[in-house]
Formats: structure tokens, sequence, C-alpha cells
């Protein structure tokens, strides 16, 4: 089992909490083919640490996670079909799981927002079971602004959440709100001055608890409140596919990054 790449996640157990930090600060945690495959990894190495009771997840530098790194994909290239490649037996496609991995993970996911949460990286932070967000913090479903749609699992967790006309008002327009609006939404659990670090004092006192006992909640919460979750995670991918690369798709790129279509 490969561990994650630092420069893009650490991860480092104590106590039975598990820290998971997102380490491209200098591009906002950005995510890029690495950062993709880093998170996979992370989730890969707690879900097989037995030590592991909970985790924290968190990012370094200015932003939790400011979404896709549009201009790494476009410079670096790469196998987009790589994006939607499966392992066996697992609904979710790589890029789905780097996101919606950490719900499926057996302990509870705490996620510390700051700065930015977009498009992906508000998937991300979604994916948690608990979002401890400091003032101000920026959070969007960015990705119609794009020409396309979420496709990390968000069909999965926002419906949840949030009522449903809330939910496609923010993936109808993608408009930003600021974590005071997204407490009083739910799309966060709380409000703090320093979210990491009551996110590590959550953990801790979840930590403290049974872990048979907390794994066996998690399991019950997962899947007595909703079905499958496979139709739905096929279902993003289906209409992503329609949608990527299409003129409409590469017009609306251009447009909200000031470059002519090609």
């Amino acid at each position: 089992m490969p561990s994650p790449d630092p420069e893009r996640v650490s991860v480092e157990v104590s106590d039975g909490v598990a820290d998971v930090r997102l380490t491209r600060a200098g591009k906002h945690n950005g995510l890029d083919w690495a950062m993709f495959g880093a998170l996979n990894a992370a989730i890969d190495e707690v879900g097989a640490d037995d030590e592991a009771r909970v985790a924290v997840l968190s990012g370094e530098g200015p932003s939790f996670c400011a979404g896709l790194d549009f201009k790494a994909f476009m410079t670096e290239g790469g196998d987009g079909e790589a994006g939607f490649a499966r392992r066996d037996g697992e609904p979710e496609n790589f890029a789905q799981r780097s996101a919606h991995g950490w719900r499926s993970l057996p302990v509870p996911v705490i996620a510390a927002l700051h700065g930015n949460a977009l498009g992906g990286g508000l998937q991300l932070a979604l994916a948690a079971d608990v979002r401890i967000a400091a003032p101000g913090t920026r959070m969007s479903v960015m990705e119609v602004r794009y020409g396309l749609i979420p496709d990390m699992g968000l069909s999965q967790t926002l419906p949840g959440l949030v009522r449903d006309d809330v939910a496609r008002e923010l993936t109808y327009t993608g408009r930003v709100l600021e974590a005071e609006e997204a407490l009083a939404l739910g799309l966060v659990t709380r409000v703090s001055d320093d979210p990491r670090a009551e996110a590590m004092e959550l953990a801790a006192q979840i930590a403290a608890r049974s872990p048979e006992a907390i794994r066996s909640a998690k399991r019950l919460l997962n899947e007595a409140s909703r079905a499958d979750a496979a139709p739905g995670l096929a279902l993003e991918e289906e209409l992503q596919r329609a949608l990527l690369g299409s003129p409409a798709q590469l017009a609306a790129v251009a447009e909200a990054f000031g470059a002519p279509a090609s």
C-alpha cells in the first residue's frame, strides 16, 4: 500500500487520532492528479491503521482546499479516463473516492475548514462527518461555473445536509457563501476561531470512546439513512462524461479564466 505523497498530504496517528493534512499550501491545496492520488492513499492508510479511531482533515496554508487546479490539469495533461477508474467492488471512481472515500471510512472524520473550500474542496469537506469552519470561510458548489456538475460524491452528501431547494440553488448558481451562512443552512456543524484546535479536541473526545461502538455508530448512520450510494455515484459519472470537453463546457472554462476556448 503506497503512502501519500508528503508534498500533497501528510498522515500522523497519535493517541487514536489520525491527523491528515493537505500540504500543497502554495496552491491553496488545489486538486491536481497528484493530490487525488495522495488523498486516496491517505484514505487507505487511515483505513488500514488499527490505531486510528477518528481522523481530522485540514489544510495547511491559506485555504482548506480551493478546488480543482485547472491550470495544473491544462499544463500537466494526463489521462482523463484515469479519474473514472474504479477498484473492483467499490462504488466510487478514482476522483469520487478522494472525497467520498472519507465518508466510507469506518472511523469518523472531522474537517477543519478555513480560507476557501470551493468546488472539489467543498465536496471533500462535505464527506466528513463533522465540519468546523473558521469565520469567513468561503464555500461554493462551483462546478457549474466551468460547465460541469459536482462529481466527487456531492449527490450523496449535500441532500442530507440542506433542504432540497437550497441544494438546488447552490448547485445551479455556484455562488460563494461564507461560514456564518453555511452554518445557518446546515453545511457546517459549527464556526470556531480555531477550527483545527477544536477539531482535535473533539477528535480526542471521540477517540476516548469505545472504538467498536464508534465504528458501529458510523456504519449505522451511513447505511440506515440512505439507499445504496452506487446508483447516485454512477449517475454523477455518466452525466459528467457527457459534459467534459463539450463545446459548451470549454466555453464555460474559457469564460471563467478569461481565455479563448479551443
